[in-house]
């Protein structure tokens, strides 16, 4: 592939990317594939039902894990401002990038010591939140070097390597987890496969973050503010951000659109393990199985959706992939249907589970790059980065939050008819964002 970058580049652009392989594989063993089976398998062995005691009141276990997600999204959402205008003002983000790191990390190995027969809910709960608050928290760090490391062209490339490192990762590290579960499950122990799993989790993301933290440039100096200055800084910053989006219509729209269908992507992301075992009663193994299916389907689709940008602009095909999700959701309540009524849906699901890898990791890779290169020449990178990311966790926490309580009260099939709503909101606002992209 031809690129506009210098060998130096290319090896910052290489630790850049390997910080995706590092923490990519909580995103998808402890979100989305172990941790979601074994927390409702390890509270139903405990309590005898679905239903989980904490805080004085009973949940929903299903609903509980997707609370405990929302409360993670809504605090990063919170604590982000401070923390980007401390990094702009300090220039030290790779400590706080470090910091969150090493947060999540810690966290994944703590969970662990979350087990059974009389498992401490609350401190898996903890376990969980402060693991995701380390995985998002750093993101944003993360996200804020991609215009710095790479030029304006070459940003889809790199930011689909980084996703496609991401997933191949994460495969290597669910298939040792898959192994681990086979390996205590034939002894009969249930529970010692995925606590392993999740230390190995936290150990990986730990030391393969150290390529990325001994390459990763410091950011410079600017000139030294005081706290009170840079804790108004962040919110100040955010305003001031608003305030140019306001005045560029094509990346309001795109960030409207952004925010809507962002709704839907990481809901389903995050709650798709746990519609397949309580909507559709699968087993934990053909879940592990599926996971797995999706996030090979993931490194093509990634990169295929590269290449399509380049041939025909990123926002179109952004338009397509919303599109795509949309007939997804829409095939996913049916196979519910289908389930409902008795019928075998199993190879329905592996269906669903291909079409959703070949555009999960597109659209979010897309989704960075077309940011980055909508906004304007900065040097306040993790403040716009901020901003584009407050973004999507208050959407993370208004999809997740919604699917969870929809769940409680109405059942995990009617949830997949919010996400509809919120991609045809999303697919809207990208064709406006569309038209004013055709009058610049």
């Amino acid at each position: 592939m031809q690129t506009s970058a210098t060998y130096r580049d290319i090896k910052v652009i290489n630790a850049w990317c390997m910080y995706d392989w590092a923490n990519s594989v909580y995103n998808l063993v402890i979100t989305t594939t172990f941790f979601p089976i074994y927390f409702a398998g390890i509270t139903k062995a405990a309590y005898g039902e679905d239903t989980v005691p904490l805080l004085g009141r009973t949940f929903k276990n299903t609903a509980l894990y997707d609370y405990a997600l929302a409360t993670a999204y809504f605090l990063i959402a919170l604590a982000l401002p401070v923390l980007s205008s401390v990094a702009d003002s300090r220039g030290n983000k790779k400590k706080f990038m470090q910091f969150f790191t090493y947060l999540g990390g810690a966290a994944c190995i703590g969970l662990f010591w979350f087990k059974g027969p009389q498992p401490s809910v609350g401190w898996g709960v903890f376990c969980f939140i402060m693991a995701a608050m380390g995985y998002i928290g750093s993101l944003v760090f993360y996200n804020s070097y991609l215009p710095e490391i790479a030029a304006s062209e070459d940003r889809d490339w790199v930011s689909a390597r980084g996703y496609s490192m991401g997933y191949a990762g994460s495969v290597l590290l669910q298939l040792a987890g898959f192994g681990l579960v086979l390996y205590f499950s034939a002894k009969g122990d249930d529970t010692s496969g995925p606590r392993f799993t999740f230390l190995l989790v936290g150990l990986w993301w730990l030391a393969f973050s150290q390529i990325t933290f001994a390459w990763l440039p410091e950011s410079k100096t600017p000139k030294e503010k005081s706290i009170k200055e840079v804790l108004q800084a962040g919110f100040i910053e955010l305003k001031k951000v608003w305030s140019q989006v306001k005045q560029l219509k094509l990346l309001k729209w795109f960030l409207v659109a952004f925010f809507f269908y962002s709704m839907g992507v990481q809901t389903v992301m995050l709650a798709a393990t746990l519609f397949g075992s309580q909507a559709l009663g699968l087993p934990a193994d053909k879940l592990i199985v599926t996971v797995v299916l999706i996030q090979l389907v993931a490194i093509p689709g990634a990169m295929l959706m590269s290449y399509l940008s380049g041939r025909l602009g990123n926002l179109p095909v952004l338009m397509g992939v919303v599109l795509f999700w949309i007939l997804v959701c829409m095939a996913a309540y049916q196979v519910a249907n289908l389930k409902d009524s008795g019928l075998e849906v199993e190879f329905h699901f592996y269906g669903l589970a291909v079409a959703v890898g070949l555009v999960m990791g597109g659209i979010q890779s897309l989704s960075r790059s077309t940011y980055s290169k909508l906004m304007p020449v900065t040097n306040d990178t993790a403040s716009f980065f901020s901003f584009y990311d407050v973004t999507e966790k208050i959407a993370i926490v208004i999809g997740i939050f919604s699917f969870g309580y929809i769940d409680e009260v109405f059942g995990m099939k009617n949830s997949v008819l919010a996400l509809i709503a919120f991609f045809v909101l999303g697919l809207l606002a990208l064709l406006v964002a569309r038209r004013h992209a055709r009058a610049v």
